[in-house]
């Protein structure tokens, strides 16, 4: 395999992107459990062009870390962080909420370990706490946060229906062990 490339999204990635994330609808109508929530239908191109363009101006504005794997000038995979609370200025600009998608042909050979290691160097200046949710059943995925240091906090029971199934959750957080405590009872 070609090295992984870890750097920050570009608009030229949308495409490699896009197509990785619908490739989950694929996973899901065959069967598979996909690790993700998706929408029921396909989103439009247009849909997911806002979304892109959304996102890519939170990184803009410095409340979203915005990393893309690239293999073979291929965008393979990303990791988002991005800022919880509605403003830099909000009591919980502090915390981030964590998401992971690589492309299914690609996983298991480093991609999600690579971009987790540059997501979370680049979050820890942004975000002194991260969280992410895990479906209870994506035990590799969860293996992986585990080894970043992200630690159960929370169990979501039925965090997600499809169709007739229900699907449990993990709610996993990673406190940055230089950050200082910002007051209040739970030091």
């Amino acid at each position: 395999m070609e090295p992984i490339v870890v750097r920050p999204f570009r608009p030229d990635d949308v495409d490699d992107l896009r197509a990785t994330y619908l490739e989950l609808y694929e996973e899901r109508d065959s069967g598979d459990p996909v690790g993700i929530p998706l929408f029921t239908v396909r989103p439009s191109p247009e849909d997911e062009a806002t979304w892109f363009e959304r996102q890519h101006q939170r990184m803009r504005d410095g409340d979203l870390v915005w990393m893309v794997a690239e293999v073979g000038g291929r965008a393979v995979g990303n990791c988002t962080v991005g800022r919880m609370g509605p403003a830099k200025t909000a009591e919980d600009a502090h915390l981030g909420e964590l998401g992971l998608l690589v492309d299914r042909a690609m996983r298991g050979r480093g991609v999600g370990s690579a971009l987790l290691e540059r997501s979370l160097a680049e979050a820890r200046t942004m975000f002194d706490v991260v969280f992410l949710t895990v479906f209870t059943h994506n035990t590799r995925a969860r293996a992986l946060y585990e080894r970043f240091g992200f630690t159960v906090c929370g169990h979501l029971p039925r965090a997600m229906k499809r169709g007739d199934q229900y699907f449990d959750a993990e709610r996993m957080v990673r406190v940055f062990a230089d950050s200082s405590p910002t007051g209040g009872a739970n030091r």
